[in-house]
């Protein structure tokens, strides 16, 4: 199956942000896990004297992370949060990550609670998987490369699924794969009428499952799109792509935009955008 969403990070948008202290890379998945795992991805930096900045924005996922500099297995491995806005962090100390980002109406087949639990207090992984959790750090931690970090979690993500009786499209998953096709532009009404269910229900299951409204995951996948419409074929006239995405002229387009990234389009993209009036 071919993934109609593949969810941006700034570190991947603005290849200036890296340098030789400042790492940050994703792998993909194997064919068995793309329905999944959006990707894997590592992130690496030492101190050089000053504070590095590192931006995380809304990509509808969640992750597992793990901290390859941790003092102990136990408390190796934590889980994030489904984010609705952008953070940014002050880097000061070394830092070694390896993270699993998995696609969030999928997440709950691995950690074994809907997404919605993690809202506000993210736990250690060993809170869900117990000493499993330990055992695989400590694995991970062993391993040669990040090559063999990937193989490690694959085969313990791939006997998380085989141990599962069943995990067949559901209705939030079905949910979300319209919001996927339609790049984020679907209201609740259209999207409850296309799946035949009640807009108050289709609003209680996303709640409850993933602590968000069908609305504020559908905006988040629509800025993602923004992004891949941005970062891969800027468009001739931002007013043109704001339209397409619904928006109802340039200025809220703009606003949208800053909302999730914190930063404006052209502080992102720079050259690669037409000349124009921001707000």
């Amino acid at each position: 199956m071919t993934r109609l969403y593949r969810p941006l990070q700034p570190p991947v948008i603005q290849q200036g942000l890296l340098h030789d202290h400042y790492h940050y890379r994703e792998y993909e998945p194997s064919k068995g896990l793309e329905p999944y795992v959006a990707c894997y991805w590592t992130s690496d930096f030492m101190p050089t004297g000053h504070a590095q900045r590192h931006r995380i924005i809304p990509d509808g996922c969640i992750d597992i992370i793990v901290d390859r500099k941790a003092a102990s297995f136990s408390k190796g491995a934590f889980i994030s949060e489904l984010m609705t806005s952008y953070e940014v962090l002050d880097l000061s100390r070394p830092q070694s990550l390896f993270g699993i980002r998995f696609f969030a109406e999928t997440a709950y087949l691995f950690l074994q609670n809907p997404v919605s639990a993690f809202v506000g207090s993210p736990p250690l992984l060993a809170d869900l998987w117990g000493s499993q959790a330990e055992l695989l750090v400590e694995e991970m931690m062993e391993a040669s490369g990040i090559r063999e970090m990937i193989e490690i979690v694959e085969r313990e993500l791939l006997g998380y699924l085989l141990r599962r009786s069943s995990h067949s499209q559901g209705v939030l998953q079905m949910s979300v794969a319209y919001l996927y096709a339609a790049q984020g532009s679907l209201s609740v009404r259209a999207l409850a009428e296309t799946i035949c269910y009640s807009e108050r229900n289709l609003r209680r299951l996303f709640q409850h499952e993933l602590g968000v409204s069908p609305k504020e995951l559908s905006q988040v996948i629509r800025f993602q799109a923004l992004l891949h419409s941005l970062y891969h074929s800027p468009p001739d006239r931002l007013t043109q792509l704001a339209h397409a995405y619904g928006f109802f002229d340039q200025p809220h387009f703009v606003k949208n935009f800053k909302r999730y990234y914190g930063l404006l389009p052209s502080q992102v993209f720079g050259t690669k955008l037409p000349v124009s009036v921001e707000s």
